[in-house]
């Protein structure tokens, strides 16, 4: 594939999935990946692979542990273990494998929309999409003196936009609370497949989640000696919701301890729904000085 063929490759046409038996279906990776597989769209082609397996229900909550770095020079398998189809819930478990060997595992419940109880914690204030710049041009500014291997990565196609006050720049100006917020939403359009927008969430989720619980300690991903990898994810849908239209995601990390920091999020649509929220742990270290 070339790069103007990268750049016109929707995110949905990306995370297709060929079925290669019953409950085997292959993945690959866009051309432009950097060194490792982003771990999002591990997180939505596995979900993605789930639903290949369940009829009608829709996905409400999904809980995964990444196990090895991914490669995106060769295909991953993802095999799918019907665990159950109840009388109101379906349980599935996808494990991704590459190179003989397990990189992530999931398990997701699906269930049918009902009508119950509700209630939600209210959208913070902060602000509008519309006041703040497309962080992929604040950060071609920032790294406008970069090595030229940075601009590359700086210059593949990013499939979410994403804006926010200060998340490409937290490092800058001291250590910082352990909170932020991104809007962010599908650069391509999704269509109207309910579950496209989900899968395409649940890739969006698992960025700048990190970053936050690095705010105070004032390091970033290029921190010499700095160590950090996502370990495990979860999410929880509220509402169905329209992902080309824009969303704000709410960071908090409460803790970070043993090498580890956990972060909280909430992601609202634009009218204020809550439609999904998420908790992962990942890993912080620095390297020991040789």
């Amino acid at each position: 594939m070339s790069e103007t063929d990268a750049q016109d490759e929707t995110l949905v046409e990306t995370l297709q999935l060929e079925r290669i038996e019953e409950n085997l279906f292959r993945g690959t990776s866009p051309d432009n990946a950097p060194g490792r597989i982003f771990g999002g769209q591990v997180i939505a082609q596995s979900l993605l692979a789930a639903y290949e397996t369940v009829e009608s229900r829709v996905c409400h909550s999904l809980h995964c542990y990444f196990i090895r770095p991914g490669d995106p020079t060769v295909p991953i398998v993802f095999e799918v273990d019907r665990s159950r189809d109840g009388g109101s819930f379906t349980t599935r478990r996808v494990v991704a494998v590459q190179h003989g060997k397990q990189i992530f595992n999931l398990a997701a419940s699906f269930k049918d929309p009902e009508e119950g109880f509700r209630h939600q914690a209210p959208m913070p204030e902060g602000p509008h999409w519309s006041e703040l710049k497309d962080q992929m041009e604040v950060l071609r500014e920032l790294m406008k003196d970069a090595p030229e291997q940075a601009k590359r990565w700086l210059s593949r196609p990013m499939p979410i936009e994403m804006r926010s006050k200060d998340a490409r720049t937290y490092w800058l100006d001291g250590p910082k609370e352990p909170v932020s917020q991104n809007w962010f939403r599908c650069r391509t359009p999704i269509g109207g497949d309910a579950r496209m927008h989900q899968v395409i969430l649940a890739y969006a989720s698992d960025m700048n989640l990190l970053s936050t619980a690095m705010r105070p300690h004032q390091v970033h991903w290029q921190t010499p000696g700095f160590q950090s990898a996502s370990l495990d994810h979860a999410m929880w849908f509220h509402a169905p919701t329209d992902f080309n239209t824009w969303h704000l995601y709410v960071h908090d990390s409460p803790s970070a301890s043993d090498g580890r920091g956990l972060i909280r999020g909430a992601i609202y649509a634009e009218d204020g729904t809550l439609v999904a929220s998420v908790a992962q742990e990942g890993l912080m270290r620095m390297k020991a000085a040789k």
